[in-house]
């Protein structure tokens, strides 16, 4: 590749990050650090961790970081270990069954978990069918328990994330070194916590990384829990103050210091581990096949993971189609007149065609930047290549709510990006930049495994015949790399539709509420706000199902579009 097409190439992308990526995240701590008679000052940040409120919500987020990671272990750890060692009745295809939550909203879930887990809800009417508690005295799994709804529902929704990695670990393991422990004497569960577990490091600090950073700055859930005592709805709730009030922008501040250090932390460990450097086994460990009881115990094993992640979803669907549904397991009545009213609800339909459109928008610039930043990393010599690698991944690590809150800031009148709303506050550019921007890594990373799996030899020969390196490009290696890239471009969309925290914080007029926006507006409707919520979210759910299933079978290996 010529060197100065890579070096323009490099210095287009690392500007466009700088811009909207760099600035947005340094205007939020300038904005906490710095007050413009004082200079820099730790007033801002002092007085947050001085405030019970405020150090509550942190507290709060933390908390659900953690303990949303750990829940996701728990899942996604024997769900590895079973599927690496064992072949067992419809293993294939539900491998695939258990990816599925990832792509299931909880922003979604969560209204289905309000109706299943309310005081007069699924639950209860179960409980009280069978005698288990009165139906007079329900109890309210939510009113004292919100917290753990929401670690679950992160859990539930986030798991495929480690359980990924984690199985990328094993397979990398060399299986003669559990041989050689096996042959000396040791027992299964000495071998595991001795050298299974140590070997798979890597993939649980890489996977559990990103499932701290996305639980700790979850603010959809949340929200729908209406769990106000956590810092992201702090944030949230504070965008309605935020020219005169400067702690929102310490809160942000503080998380996006938290999640950077979880994630240095999580690369610091990694890089020092001489677990994940070793080379690929030459052969892997021989799967032992599962027969009769054991087969099916497995299989129902991961059935049932799936069909426990899958329920708030399923109550979706039942609340979008229950006519009258209270105090009992099943709707009493059903009815598609919510789907045909949402049809004519002055937000459905727009938010419908605001989100086509930010999502449209968002990845033609995702598809133009992730093949000009893969054929730099995977086609060129230039120095800088690792770092540029490294510098388009970091929204994975950076919590979207930093990144919505940075933007909301430079669009006020004045401030640098007020030019993309102009003065009919009109946030479109601003959306779809920003969906751009979160959503760039699935694209890259696809572009770069097209790249690296399509023979050189044929673009050299185009070349040498006299190609020019655009034509090159066009005609050569765009048709190599078109199913990986048309796999990472339906992921970036579809993920683009369903965005939660740019959606949430950046459309602040209702013309301009893209699907995500829509949904939670109508959850605050009197009447049958909650019923046109899940129809519109079914439609959602169902368009990035079929998304997904489409980027799966087009990227090739199951689920690695997702690993981090």
């Amino acid at each position: 590749m010529n060197r100065g097409l890579a070096y323009s190439l490099t210095a287009i992308v690392t500007g466009f990050f700088a811009i909207f990526f760099l600035y947005p995240a340094v205007i939020v701590l300038k904005e906490a650090f710095y007050v413009k008679e004082e200079g820099l000052t730790f007033g801002f940040i002092r007085e947050v961790f001085a405030n019970p409120v405020y150090v509550e919500g942190l507290w709060n987020a933390f908390a659900l970081g953690i303990t949303s990671t750990l829940g996701s272990l728990l899942i996604a750890f024997p769900l590895a270990l079973l599927g690496h060692r064992y072949l067992f009745a419809f293993k294939k295809s539900l491998s695939a069954l258990i990816l599925i939550p990832l792509v299931l909203p909880p922003f979604v879930g969560a209204v289905g978990v309000k109706q299943i887990l309310g005081s007069q809800g699924a639950l209860n009417a179960l409980l009280a069918s069978v005698g288990i508690i009165d139906a007079g005295s329900p109890v309210d799994w939510l009113g004292e328990n919100r917290f753990m709804g929401i670690v679950i529902m992160n859990a539930l929704h986030l798991y495929p994330i480690l359980y990924m990695n984690i199985a990328a670990s094993l397979s990398n393991i060399d299986p003669a070194m559990e041989q050689a422990a096996q042959n000396l004497g040791c027992p299964p569960w000495r071998r595991l916590l001795r050298i299974t577990l140590p070997l798979c490091m890597p993939g649980i600090f890489a996977g559990g990384a990103i499932v701290f950073i996305w639980s700790f700055t979850e603010l959809g859930v949340p929200l729908v829990f209406d769990y106000t005592r956590v810092a992201p709805v702090q944030v949230f709730n504070g965008i309605k103050d935020l020219g005169a009030n400067p702690f929102p922008y310490a809160l942000v501040a503080i998380m996006l210091v938290i999640s950077t250090t979880v994630f240095l932390i999580s690369k610091a460990v990694l890089g020092r581990s001489k677990l994940g450097t070793a080379p690929r086994p030459q052969g892997r460990a021989n799967e032992i096949r599962l027969k009769g009881v054991a087969s099916f115990a497995v299989a129902a094993f991961f059935f049932a993971i799936f069909f426990i992640s899958s329920l708030p979803h399923l109550g979706v669907v039942f609340l979008s189609l229950a006519q009258d549904w209270y105090a009992t397991v099943l709707p009493e009545a059903w009815t598609a007149d919510h789907y045909r009213e949402a049809l004519g609800h002055p937000l459905v339909v727009p938010s419908i065609q605001n989100s086509l459109l930010y999502a449209t928008g968002s990845t033609l610039i995702d598809v133009v930047l992730g093949v000009a930043i893969a054929w730099v990393i995977v086609r060129s010599n230039i120095r800088g290549r690792a770092i540029l690698d490294a510098l388009v991944m970091l929204p994975l690590a950076v919590p979207g709510l930093v990144l919505a809150f940075g933007y909301l800031a430079l669009s006020r009148e004045g401030q640098g990006f007020h030019w993309l709303v102009g003065a009919a506050e009109d946030p479109t550019y601003l959306i779809i930049i920003a969906y751009a921007v979160r959503r760039l890594p699935y694209v890259v990373r696809s572009a770069v495994a097209g790249l690296q799996q399509s023979n050189i030899a044929l673009e050299e020969a185009a070349q040498s015949l006299g190609a020019t390196p655009a034509r090159t490009l066009r005609r050569v290696s765009l048709p190599l790399l078109s199913a990986n890239l048309i796999a990472g471009s339906i992921l970036a969309f579809a993920f683009a539709m369903l965005e939660v925290s740019d959606s949430l914080i950046l459309a602040q007029q209702a013309e301009h509420f893209p699907i995500t926006k829509a949904i939670y507006s109508l959850l605050g409707m009197l009447g049958n706000g909650y019923e046109l919520a899940a129809a519109l979210g079914v439609w959602a759910m169902a368009f990035l199902s079929i998304a997904i299933i489409g980027a799966v079978v087009l990227g090739g290996k199951k689920g690695g579009l997702f690993r981090m």
